[in-house]
């Protein structure tokens, strides 16, 4: 059975302080994940300028996300230790380096274009420096609403999809990286003179590798990890890939086709405090057993490469609030489970894994359509993928979920 708090329970009171904490939170989520996600508007226009196969167009606008995923588990320990007080700033502040390169010197020829992308990874740790920093300022019973609202935060690859063709186009390509940097700048200054870290909350003193060692042997870790990796994955995966989806699929422009990606991209944002709100009252299995059916359903449809209006479209939405509501689903499930200790490691390692869900898909589907010249296989292993996480749901994590959350806090 899905869990939430008892509805006879009296809502608990939540500080002013906690919400311009969670706003604040926000804010430098969406930053860091404008800055991360510079590279794949552009995709396209470097795959022209540059000559570069579909597969090197597809590993440009990855490596950001496999570093940046990667990156998340030491960060997300190293907020157990510090503080998001402390590492919001300084993600940030590390995060203008790569893109002050990109926009200035590292943008003419591939190489240079990698290198780049590897280190703007260092804006994709920011969501597992957000995670536990939100969760200690909100007791249990609100905190999938909370890191639900954090989440839009992800909404800054909508800034990116939808302004950095535009000021290239009108301004040149070094134009958008300067802004963002300004922008970086900025939120780092403002996060270190106002970011306060939860009252009582408890630094662990453990070393890191132990701490990291003990996160990866709690079940929760894998089983959040694998959720994550499809409801999350999936998304990141369209929010880089689709614009040369739609390009190469159904000849759109390149402006047409980082717009309808924004729109993809701003409803997937816009439900992922609707997962964590649904979370808190139904139960997050329940949300995510919901969410995955509609990815089977919706990439199966999208398989047989429908005409965009209305099928296309609406089944591309459809995914699009699924795997936002899922990825809402999935942290108020660490959120409620995980000990509060470890709540940033346990956020590093199912974030890593989230992202990396995002790096494969984007390097399958160029390969397929470079020796096929066509994406259903893609979408027919999406739909397999959502398939398995949805047995996988009502199987164990709903067993494990029914076992381990406390009486108090079921139905």
């Amino acid at each position: 059975m899905a869990q939430s708090p008892s509805p006879e329970r009296p809502s608990p009171t939540v500080s002013p302080s906690a919400w311009l904490m969670l706003a604040l939170a926000t804010v430098g989520f969406a930053v860091n994940f404008w800055a991360w996600a510079l590279l794949s508007p552009l995709g396209p226009r470097f795959k022209d300028d540059l000559d570069l196969s579909s597969f090197e167009q597809s590993l440009l606008v990855a490596v950001p996300v496999v570093v940046g995923s990667l990156g998340r588990i030491p960060v997300g320990a190293l907020t157990d230790r510090y503080g998001g007080r402390v590492m919001f700033p300084l993600v940030s502040a590390a995060t203008v380096v790569p893109v002050l390169y990109v926009g200035l010197a590292g943008h003419d020829s591939l190489t240079a274009l990698l290198v780049g992308g590897f280190f703007l990874g260092i804006g994709g740790t920011a969501f597992a420096v957000g995670v536990p920093f939100v969760s200690a300022w909100f007791p249990p019973e609100r905190r999938g609403l909370a890191i639900g609202v954090f989440g839009m935060g992800m909404g800054g690859t909508a800034i990116s999809a939808l302004t950095t063709v535009k000021l290239v186009d009108a301004y040149g390509t070094a134009n958008p990286f300067l802004v963002c940097t300004a922008v970086l700048v900025v939120y780092a200054v403002v996060a270190a003179l106002v970011l306060r870290d939860a009252p009582g909350r408890a630094a662990p003193t453990e070393p890191l590798l132990r701490r990291l060692a003990d996160t990866l042997r709690l079940p929760l870790t894998w089983q959040a990890s694998a959720l994550y990796a499809v409801a999350f994955g999936g998304y990141v995966a369209f929010s880089v890939y689709l614009p040369t989806y739609l390009k190469t699929a159904y000849g759109l422009t390149q402006t047409d086709a980082a717009n309808r990606m924004a729109g993809f991209v701003l409803l997937a944002v816009a439900m992922r405090p609707v997962g964590g709100w649904l979370s808190d009252r139904i139960g997050p299995v329940r949300v995510l057993s919901g969410s995955l059916a509609v990815v089977v359903v919706s990439a199966l449809a999208q398989s047989f490469t429908p005409s965009l209006a209305p099928v296309g479209t609406i089944a591309f939405l459809a995914m699009a609030a699924a795997l936002g509501s899922g990825s809402g689903a999935t942290f108020a499930f660490v959120a409620l489970l995980a000990p509060p200790e470890r709540t940033g490691s346990v956020t590093g390692v199912v974030g890593a894994a989230g992202g990396l869900g995002g790096f494969v898909p984007p390097l399958v589907m160029g390969s397929l359509y470079g020796a096929y010249g066509s994406y259903a296989l893609g979408l027919l292993l999406l739909a397999a993928v959502a398939l398995a996480a949805l047995v996988f749901t009502e199987t164990a994590v709903r067993h494990a979920a029914t076992r381990r959350v406390p009486a108090t806090q079921r139905h």
